[in-house]
């Protein structure tokens, strides 16, 4: 299709606008011919260019003292001494994961994992955070079941496959994502500093080298899905999705490390989202220089693909490589060794230009620069966030006998084993801590005797009620996550997942919550490496909540962790921060709230910043004096909800509980006031006294029991419950509402 041919639908196709079409026209001094179109509408799609969310997302903090690679690299790399380094970060598969829920969910992780082993690191741990809607619902419940099943095995299938563990995570239901799951996937690699490498091109007359998988026609503009709200129509797009192949990606790991070991290559990027596309424009445009491939040259398992075709194929398990001149059979040795296809595609030139040859004729051309990074930049108008309507409701008087056991089965409390048993998070034998043991997923480093704690954390009923104060709660909760494993955050990945950016009040979210990110970052010194913007997560106009969700790492001496469970009985039970304030105010985002009362309302519970880093300095101080048998925090469900979790271990330990407070009794078990944990202990006194040092509260609350849980609040008992009991409903909870569903 010639220039001649491009009209205003053709462009609105490509979900360019106007303006953008015009900006396109004066880069080229000329009308672009389909092929560059498309070129375009890959490269300026939300997904790929960030038009949105650029300029805001210039308001977090990206750099410390342990940061050797910030955002703008396919992944954060982190110091962690010893000469290591770690490679992380977190993208999104959403739009894909709703179409085609296992191939949506499966190639998320290939591709993520492809960002880490870009940068020379060996991937280690995989951890994800999913959103689905209500699996019982009458009328999306048969979807939703469907997608949650296609997700979690399309996560195992390549996490498996591929050989890493999958380490933690969270799976959140709400009505919000019946029309737009959320797929979130974290990863993080090793390697040597000195191993490192950068998705870069350099050196004029040095070979471009296309290496992995073949080229064919699935995943199609599926940067510019992914950059669009669904329709009725969504339904056909399967072919917008990419197929993978978790064992040709395994070959492809080792190919490219063994390779990246010679000493022959100059840069290397993953073909992920606008596949050849992306990796040759943004490798040209980081290093200064023009790239020419021939498209004759790149492996097809289709027969008479286009050039359109071939640039924007979004195939999996594909790398470009740039090696060094002369140098070439090195790498073609290595790769023909694993049994992949190696190819010389292109050539590395001087004049800053993208140039696509088909047949020897020129179908292609267009600046590197003003293609990869200077895509047009919105500052679009931002109102006030869309928040829920209503005063709190009348309270009625709570039955806290039956209302922990509804709790505890509810979906988003109840033990996501039936999701982590699907996978192989011990494969490697690194992992330390995994799924549903500590507050963080803990992996080792063999070769520096130290470990790398990972949470991921996003509460996203709390960002509808206040963007900024619902992201600086995620970041403390994650933190306090890692602080009570032991572990000191040092760096953050972030996924900001939401609704379509055109809307002024979601724009609003967007904005406040980046804002309120940025903030807590700064004080809890995790400088974010890098992250995914996910867009235009709606479907006929509804949109999610506003769900920003974070990835921290956080480092630690490697040593058997201290878990969740009690132990023994006769330890002392204490609150480390205390028994917090509520009002009916900030009770409405609570799970009680949701899961008994089915309301929403309120804003989110305060967080006290420099109080909350007290009490993780004070849990760390007790973790490295051994004072501590079992600690966990307190976030989802409150007091009561983490007391029944501490007592779910073999031992079946159950505590006493004893509670001097003047507050309501569901409000006491129930609210979900940040900075607090429960540690058990044998020395009470001293764990007291640590926390005095920090300024931090530490009331003993109750002593550990067998077989049972017993809440008093003073000289009244608010519920007593066999541990045994209450264990059978949190173990079946998510199974029985994916059965429930499927017997309407």
């Amino acid at each position: 299709m010639n220039a001649a041919a491009i009209t205003p639908e053709i462009v609105a196709q490509h979900q360019l606008t106007p303006d953008e079409y015009g900006k396109i026209v004066e880069i080229l001094g000329r009308e672009p011919n389909y092929t560059e179109l498309g070129i375009f509408s890959v490269m300026w799609s939300e997904h790929c260019s960030y038009k949105s969310s650029r300029l805001h997302l210039k308001k977090l903090p990206t750099r410390g003292k342990l940061v050797v690679q910030g955002p703008g690299e396919n992944a954060g790399i982190i110091d962690i001494g010893g000469g290591y380094v770690i490679a992380f970060k977190i993208e999104s598969h959403n739009h894909p994961s709703f179409i085609e829920p296992f191939q949506g969910a499966a190639t998320g992780v290939g591709g993520i994992l492809r960002d880490i082993f870009t940068m020379g690191a060996r991937p280690i741990a995989v951890m994800d955070s999913l959103r689905f809607g209500r699996p019982d619902d009458p009328a999306t419940g048969p979807r939703n079941r469907r997608i949650v099943s296609g997700v979690v095995a399309g996560i195992a299938h390549y996490g498996n496959c591929f050989g890493v563990p999958t380490v933690g995570g969270e799976c959140i239901f709400e009505p919000c994502y019946d029309g737009n799951p959320l797929v979130n996937v974290f990863a993080l690699g090793v390697c040597r500093k000195e191993d490192v490498f950068y998705a870069k091109a350099a050196g004029v007359g040095n070979p471009v080298i296309y290496v992995g998988a073949r080229t064919g026609r699935d995943g199609i503009h599926g940067a510019s899905m992914a950059s669009a709200e669904f329709t009725e129509e969504s339904k056909q797009k399967r072919p917008n999705v990419q197929v993978g192949d978790p064992f040709m990606e395994k070959l492809l790991l080792e190919a490219c490390l063994e390779a990246m070991r010679t000493g022959a290559i100059v840069g290397i990027q993953d073909m992920g989202a606008a596949g050849l596309t992306c990796s040759t424009c943004e490798m040209g445009s980081r290093g200064g220089v023009g790239i020419e491939i021939e498209l004759d040259r790149v492996p097809q398992r289709a027969a008479g693909m286009t050039p359109y075709e071939i640039m924007l194929s979004e195939s999996q398990e594909r790398m470009l490589l740039v090696a060094d001149k002369g140098r070439e059979e090195e790498v073609f040795r290595v790769f023909r060794k694993w049994g992949l296809e190696a190819v010389e595609i292109g050539v590395v030139t001087g004049d800053g230009m993208l140039r696509v040859r088909h047949h020897g004729e020129v179908v292609a051309e267009i600046p590197n620069r003003e293609l990869a990074d200077e895509a047009p930049l919105y500052d679009r108008p931002h109102t006030v966030p869309a928040r829920p309507v209503g005063q709190a409701p009348d309270l009625p008087v709570a039955d806290i006998q039956e209302s922990l056991p509804a709790l505890l089965a509810s979906s988003d409390l109840c033990s996501k084993r039936w999701i982590w048993e699907q996978y192989d998070y011990q494969v490697r034998t690194n992992t330390v801590a995994g799924p549903e043991r500590a507050d963080a997923a803990i992996v080792r480093v063999k070769e520096t005797g130290t470990s790398v704690a990972m949470a991921l954390d996003g509460n996203s009923r709390y960002c509808y009620l206040d963007p900024r104060e619902g992201a600086k709660l995620a970041v403390a909760e994650c933190c306090r996550n890692l602080a009570t494993v032991g572990a000191q955050p040092v760096a953050a990945t972030n996924c900001l997942n939401f609704g379509n950016p055109e809307k002024p009040e979601i724009m609003a979210q967007l904005v406040e919550a980046i804002e309120g990110m940025g903030e807590a970052c700064r004080f809890f010194d995790t400088p974010i490496t890098g992250g995914n913007v996910s867009l235009y997560n709606e479907t006929l106009g509804e949109g999610i909540y506003p769900t920003p969700v974070l990835g921290i790492v956080g480092l630690l001496k490697t040593a058997a962790p201290v878990t969740i469970p009690f132990k023994n009985a006769g330890r002392a039970v204490v609150l480390l921060g205390g028994l917090g304030g509520c009002n009916e105010t900030d009770f409405g985002g609570t799970q009680y709230a949701k899961a008994i009362l089915g309301r929403l309302w309120g804003i989110p519970p305060a967080l006290d910043m420099e109080q909350e880093k007290h009490v993780h300095d004070a849990i760390r101080q007790i973790l490295a004096e051994g004072l501590a048998e079992s600690a966990h925090d307190l976030s989802d469900g409150g007091l009561a909800v983490a007391l029944a979790e501490c007592s779910f271990g073999p031992a079946g330990i159950g505590a006493q509980i004893d509670l001097d407070s003047d507050l309501r009794p569901d409000f006491l078990c129930f609210h979900e006031g940040p900075s607090r944990i429960l540690v058990s202990t044998s020395q009470p006194g001293r764990v007291a006294e640590i926390a005095a040092g920090h300024g931090v509260e530490a009331p003993a609350i109750g002593v550990t029991i067998g077989k049972e849980i017993e809440i008093r609040q003073r000289t009244m008992t608010l519920g007593s419950w066999e541990i045994s009991t209450l264990k059978a409903l949190y173990d079946q909870g998510l199974e029985k509402q994916l059965d429930a569903g499927k017997k309407r």
